[in-house]
């Protein structure tokens, strides 16, 4: 019985039957990347990967990502220190009329209406 009517009797395609797994080429993907975490443990993958770019290594992002994760590279890097919590606190009110003035500094002068210094002498 032929290959081809032999998978279509057994209901599957024949390239599974074909398939041959490929040897492990990443060795050099794992044997840079460990140098550079070793130089820069710092920098995630974004950074390392230009790296490898600038050495001249043209891999492929997804493989080099594929290799950077099962070597468990991709472990959350801690972010900044935010300022602490501080409650809110309502705005003061003025005292008196004509106590506080809020003047903007782009009065439109165009228009003929007074400058800031003329509106605070009168």
């Amino acid at each position: 019985m032929s290959q081809r009517r032999a998978c279509e009797a057994a209901g599957i395609v024949r390239s599974v039957v074909r398939y041959r797994k490929q040897p492990d080429r990443d060795q050099q993907v794992i044997a840079v990347l460990q140098e550079l975490v070793e130089r820069f443990p710092e920098r995630g993958f974004g950074k390392l990967f230009k790296l490898i770019r600038r050495r001249g290594l043209v891999w492929n992002h997804k493989r080099v990502w594929r290799v950077y994760c099962a070597l468990k590279l991709n472990l959350r890097r801690r972010g900044r220190k935010r300022l602490p919590h501080r409650p809110r606190q309502p705005l003061g009110a003025a005292s008196a009329l004509s106590a506080c003035w809020s003047a903007d500094s782009m009065v439109g002068r165009s228009v003929g209406w007074p400058t800031v210094s003329n509106l605070q002498c009168r």
